[in-house]
């Protein structure tokens, strides 16, 4: 599997532990996604994005959003004059799911 592989996925409802991931699993996932850190938590990812102004800036978040709600599948943001903090988890199982990781290749495919 690889980035483009997850970025071409589609969320699915996932509820329940049995969905969570294991933290191999999260490396792998990890490892296609440069960048995206795990919380130290491990119940979700993180990354950080930088732009050159604010216009910019919510442009992405307007993008991360309608992608999001499309996925059915909403992350935190953080932003503030040239940059945006993205984080995913997955509530329902109480960790990270692979709805996170296709989101996240999705984010970066909107800046490809």
């Amino acid at each position: 599997m690889n980035r483009n592989d997850l970025s071409t996925q589609h969320c699915q409802p996932r509820k329940g532990k049995e969905h969570a991931l294991g933290e191999t699993q999260v490396r792998e996932l990890l490892a296609l996604l440069p960048g995206w850190e795990s919380s130290a938590d491990g119940k979700s990812i993180v990354k950080d994005f930088h732009f050159e102004d604010f216009h910019r800036t919510l442009g992405f978040i307007n993008a991360v959003g309608f992608m999001a709600n499309r996925e059915d599948h909403h992350p935190d943001l953080q932003a503030g004059y040239g940059h945006c903090q993205v984080l995913w988890s997955t509530h329902d199982v109480g960790g990270l799911s692979l709805n996170d990781f296709i989101c996240a290749a999705r984010v970066e495919a909107l800046l490809a």
